[in-house]
Formats: C-alpha cells, sequence, structure tokens
C-alpha cells in the first residue's frame, strides 16, 4: 500500500489539497498536529539520506548560490512586485514570509518520483531551510515596521526543535547503524515521508477553504497571487539554470516552487501577520498540481525525443 501511495503521491497530494479545501473543518481540525508531522518528517527524511554524501553536497559553493537565489533574490524580486503593484502591508508581510521559507523537505521525495537527483534536491532543501531563519528575521523587520514583535527565546527554541534538532539525530544515528541496515531503513523511509506529506495540503489548506465560504471574491484574489508567485518562482529559477541542462534547471524550479511554510508559521506565528494562514492555505494548491505539471511536461517532451526522426 506504502508502495502505490508513494508510486502515485503527485496525483494524491493534489487530492489532499482539493479534500482540505472542500472541508475546511477537516482541513482546520488537522491544522494543530502539524508541527508534530513536520517534526517526524524532517527526522525520516534526513534519516532517510546518506549522511557522508549529503554533507559534501552541502559543501558545494553552487548549493549555497541556489540557497541564496531561493530565499534573497526571491524576496528582492516578487516584494518589489507586490509593492510596485500596490500589495498593502499585511500582504507584502505574508508574502516576504513565504519568499524567505525554505524548501518542502518533502522536494527530494517529490524529485525522486519525477526520476531526478533526489541528493541535490536535499542539499538545496537543507540549505534553504538553514539560511530561512536569517532572511525571514531581516523580512520580518523591513515588512513589519513598528509592529514588529518577535521572541526571540521561542524562535531559537523552534529553530533548535524543528531544524537542528532532527540532523543531529539524524547525525547521531548515522554513525550508530551499520551501513546494511541503513541501507534498508533507507528503502522503507523513502516511501513513508511522502505519505506523510499528505497531511500538509489537506492540513494547511483549511483557512483558504474557510475564507472562499465567507468571501470568494478576495479567496479568488489570494488564488491568483499564489498561483503568480509560484509562477514567478518557477520561471526564475528554470531560468537561471536553463543553462545547466534540464534536469538541474527542473530541480531548482521545482525546489523553488516547494515552500515549507508551515515551518515558517511554526517558527514565527503570529509575526507573520493575519493575512498569512489564508495565502499559504491558497498557495498549497498551486505547489500540489505542479509536480503533475511537471511530470506531464517530462512526458511529453521524452515523447517529442523519441518521434523525432
Amino acid at each position: 500500500m506504502l508502495a502505490f501511495l508513494a508510486r502515485h503521491s503527485a496525483i494524491f497530494l493534489f487530492i489532499a489539497a482539493l479534500i482540505g479545501f472542500a472541508f475546511p473543518a477537516v482541513s482546520l481540525a488537522l491544522f494543530p498536529f502539524l508541527p508534530y508531522v513536520l517534526f517526524a518528517l524532517m527526522l525520516f527524511t534526513l534519516l532517510g539520506i546518506h549522511q557522508g554524501l549529503l554533507v559534501k553536497a552541502l559543501g558545494q559553493w553552487q548549493v549555497w548560490v541556489y540557497a541564496f537565489i531561493h530565499a534573497v533574490v526571491l524576496t528582492l524580486i516578487t516584494c518589489s512586485i507586490a509593492w510596485l503593484l500596490g500589495a498593502s502591508t499585511g500582504l507584502l508581510l505574508a508574502i516576504s514570509g513565504i519568499c524567505a521559507t525554505g524548501s518542502l523537505f518533502a522536494t527530494p521525495a517529490i524529485i525522486r518520483s519525477l526520476g531526478m537527483d533526489a541528493l541535490i534536491a536535499m542539499a538545496y532543501t537543507i540549505a534553504s531551510t538553514l539560511l530561512m531563519p536569517v532572511v525571514l528575521f531581516v523580512n520580518l523587520t523591513i515588512f513589519s515596521g513598528d509592529a514588529f514583535s518577535l521572541d526571540l527565546q521561542s524562535y531559537v527554541i523552534r529553530l533548535v526543535v524543528f531544524i537542528f534538532g532532527p540532523m543531529a539525530f539524524a547525525a547521531i544515528f548515522h554513525a550508530l547503524v551499520k551501513p546494511e541496515k541503513l541501507k534498508r531503513i533507507h528503502g522503507k523511509l523513502a516511501q513513508f515521508t511522502i505519505v506523510l506529506v499528505f497531511s500538509f495540503p489537506l492540513g494547511l489548506v483549511g483557512p483558504f477553504g474557510e475564507t472562499w465560504q465567507n468571501d470568494q471574491a478576495y479567496a479568488l484574489e489570494l488564488l491568483a497571487i499564489s498561483v503568480a508567485i509560484c509562477m514567478l518562482f518557477f520561471t526564475i529559477a528554470f531560468g537561471l539554470y536553463r543553462r545547466q541542462g534540464q534536469a538541474a534547471s527542473m530541480i531548482a524550479a521545482v525546489a523553488a516552487v516547494n515552500r515549507n511554510v508551515l515551518l515558517t508559521y511554526t517558527v514565527a506565528g503570529v509575526a507573520l501577520g493575519p493575512v498569512f494562514l489564508p495565502l499559504i492555505g491558497a498557495i498549497q494548491l498551486p505547489i500540489y498540481l505542479q509536480p503533475l505539471l511537471v511530470r506531464w511536461a517530462i512526458r511529453h517532451a521524452h515523447r517529442a525525443d523519441t518521434q523525432v526522426p
């Protein structure tokens, strides 16, 4: 069953988002438990990655260039466009929070399901996640203005629990467990982690579904903004990495769109403003539609190549 769900994860992720949208009460009931699922997902993902290869990948300067683009460059471009279009302070704050967010810890599993290199995707995910606290703090300082208030002690504790804690535990686990056992564990965890991800589109889309029930015009506006943000992220990342080949550009683009917004909310909470939750609810739909579109595009390109005489 796990193998079946993992193999067809792209469609099930989008279906989970649609269910949460259609039944916001179910989504909102799941939402309080998502931080626990997030911790488990990050831990299991790290346990399923060869730590030596991951550390080696993180030592490449190109990975940190990607993280800088993912967080800093996309913040500058996206927030500048939003400001020029007259976005409100609350909307700018919410957008800046999304821009600072690292890539989903499910990104390697999604990349693997698309037949591409999961290791470099994991390196992108870790690097962008490690850069996130700094960029998020700067963004909150800039876009919150006089209303900015952040409990730094709580902020640091959450960073340790949800980022550095799982990384340290995974490093210790890999040091103590024999390689042959690790290989068997890797295979099982790879299937289980993608199943855990189903809870995120289901549990995060609720505020948007609730907004839709109360004000469809505003909900459509949030959805349009979310789609525009995802298209902008994808286009910029794909364009910047195009010279490195189709696979490299696609991995960068998918990682740029996938955003671990729950981690950002868990770390910063109400400091992100009232627009953040409805906006990250809306953005679940384009985020989890993306793997289906990317898979279709890859298959279409492959068929076109095989038909060339």
